[in-house]
């Protein structure tokens, strides 16, 4: 088959895909070789059909929330043995570092009894609701590479992002909205930028669409002045004739998606301003989660993203930044930033699991709360600074998980008595990806997409389901 003609062919199968998951009725079960999963068919019966992860871009401190060492506070201000940083690479801290007890008090909460930072009081209440992972670890420990490997699966840019995959393998829930939206607040984006909602070599209608605020949501979804509704209508009408003339002419299959993300954003231009408009909820429910209509925040995105998951979308990522904790001033130590990011966050994650709850979501919902690495158990000290603070530390962090399938209750994996090391059933970043595409009836080493001659996955090539942390 001539090169052309081969394109060609490959483009009236993607579109054939594309109208299977809209017809809801006809699947392809593969693309090329047979690697690539078909859109809207799980490989088996799945647990959860959303997704919200609500990722602490910076690294919450695992030590002053969820992980009390009593050895660290006995031990505190001495130095660390030589035995733990022998070899060690810190991204900042130098010489022998000191070690740092937590300031702060921790206490057992809910009939599971897990240990929960005072820092966390309306956490507190959701224990029982949540499984906690003290014993992650990850292979990085920079905050850009440390992201983009926690939502891809890969510490590089180019590809696909978490959300990416699960639109791909599963498509879009309303046909008004998109599959998979990204929310962030905080000061600063988190540090790797777009390319942790990129779509890499996926299709392009599975990348993340970012909500900003404002009336209009997205940028550009607004017709310009002048432009009506109808005029509007007749000019995709148009443009998507000229396309699909040229995708027959070339056999590019970017422009049946160029086309899809076209139509979406017509019908976004009446879905999302009704979705925005947080004023519709009660005034008992925004004091629920601390939100203040108008206002970009994680209070607020929280709702959006209890909103999004009512009317549809499939996956929403929440990005709050601000949670490095180095210690270098007031702006970033424990006893002032780590708590300010606390007050900024714990109501509102509380509220939207108990909501989702009570509305019957959560059990098909999974719920993730987690940074891209953990702190060490040692002041950072940078220059002198009496500022306390910890530094990056990739061997151990915690996140906790909920609904959708996930054993509540529960607290997994431990570390040891410094809070270094893992002690006690270690979780890859590729683990729980594993975990996460199973509970969504996704088979982690079979959900595979072809390109540059290869077969790709999420996982790339580790990765297992932690059984444990199935219901």
């Amino acid at each position: 088959m001539e090169t052309r003609d081969f394109r060609a062919a490959l483009t009236r199968r993607r579109f054939l895909e594309g109208a299977s998951l809209s017809l809801g009725s006809l699947a392809l079960s593969s693309l090329l070789s047979g690697s690539a999963r078909s859109q809207g068919v799980p490989h088996f019966a799945p647990k959860a059909k959303r997704v919200i992860y609500l990722h602490m871009a910076g690294a919450p401190s695992n030590l002053d929330l969820f992980d009390p060492k009593p050895k660290l506070v006995e031990l505190d201000r001495q130095p660390v043995p030589d035995s733990f940083t022998k070899g060690e690479r810190f991204a900042f801290i130098k010489g022998t570092p000191k070690l740092l007890g937590s300031p702060f008090q921790f206490a057992r909460q809910g009939r599971s009894g897990a240990q929960v930072s005072e820092l966390l009081p309306h956490f507190a209440r959701i224990v029982d609701r949540v499984a906690i992972v003290r014993s992650m670890r990850t292979k990085e420990f920079n905050h850009a590479p440390a992201q983009m490997f926690a939502h891809t699966g890969h510490a590089r840019i180019g590809r696909p992002s978490f959300g990416s995959w699960v639109s791909y393998g599963l498509g879009r829930i309303h046909d008004d909205l998109p599959a998979f939206v990204v929310l962030t607040s905080g000061q600063f984006q988190p540090d790797g930028g777009a390319a942790l909602w990129s779509n890499g070599f996926l299709p392009g209608e599975h990348q993340g669409v970012r909500f900003r605020p404002g009336n209009e949501g997205v940028p550009f979804l607004a017709n310009p002045e002048g432009v009506s509704r109808e005029l509007r209508r007749r000019e995709l009408d148009a443009l998507g004739a000229l396309q699909r003339g040229r995708m027959g002419a070339c056999g590019d299959p970017e422009l049946e998606a160029r086309i899809a993300q076209y139509e979406l954003a017509y019908r976004m231009q009446t879905s999302v301003p009704d979705l925005l408009e947080l004023a519709q909820e009660s005034p008992e429910t925004l004091a629920r989660y601390g939100a203040q209509p108008g206002e970009r925040s994680f209070a607020n995105h929280c709702l959006l993203a209890r909103r999004m998951l009512e009317r549809g979308v499939r996956f929403v990522q929440l990005y709050h930044w601000g949670w490095d904790s180095h210690g270098t001033g007031e702006g970033d130590d424990l006893l002032h930033s780590l708590r300010r990011r606390c007050e900024e966050t714990d109501r509102a994650s509380a509220a939207l699991v108990e909501d989702l709850a009570e509305r019957g979501l959560l059990d098909d919902t999974l719920v993730i709360w987690g940074g891209e690495f953990g702190r060490t158990p040692m002041n950072e000290e940078r220059n002198g600074s009496q500022f306390l603070g910890r530094d990056h530390h990739p061997h151990c962090f915690t996140i906790w998980l909920a609904g959708g399938g996930i054993r509540p209750g529960i607290t997994y994996g431990a570390t040891d008595e410094l809070g270094y090391f893992i002690a006690e059933n270690p979780v890859e970043v590729h683990d729980l990806h594993a975990t996460l595409l199973h509970l969504l009836g996704l088979d982690h080493e079979r959900f595979t997409y072809r390109s540059e001659g290869r077969d790709f996955r999420l996982t790339d090539v580790a990765g297992r389901v932690v059984t444990p942390l199935l219901a």
